[in-house]
């Protein structure tokens, strides 16, 4: 009678017990929108040729140089001038910043570290 019993228990409790069990492992697992990195920008003319650049010397012997650029802001080109940075991670090269034509106008891509 007791395994009988022990039995019919088990048999109600254990799909209760599976979806609780489910319930808490999917607790873990959200669905997140994707948010752009950045605003995509065009400009409405080509960028000004890039300007010369006095290289000073590396700080150590990871610092990578990353080319000065023209942003595109406030209805007009700025230069940003370039500067030393360590890459994120051994492997990493940095990918620059490069403006495409395209039918809106030119757009600004690239700009960041990635793998080689």
């Amino acid at each position: 009678m007791l395994t009988s019993t022990f039995t019919t228990g088990l048999r109600r409790t254990l799909p209760a017990l599976a979806l609780a069990a489910a319930g808490l492992a999917l607790t873990g697992c959200v669905v997140a929108p994707a948010y752009p990195v950045g605003d995509v920008v065009y400009a409405p003319s080509a960028p000004p040729p890039l300007q010369a650049e006095m290289v000073p010397v590396a700080p150590s012997p990871v610092h990578v140089w990353i080319n000065g650029y023209w942003g595109w802001g406030g209805g007009r080109y700025a230069w940003t001038p370039g500067y030393w940075a360590v890459p994120p991670r051994p492997g990493y090269v940095w990918h620059p910043r490069r403006w495409d034509h395209g039918p809106r106008g030119w757009q600004q891509r690239g700009g960041r570290w990635g793998p080689r």
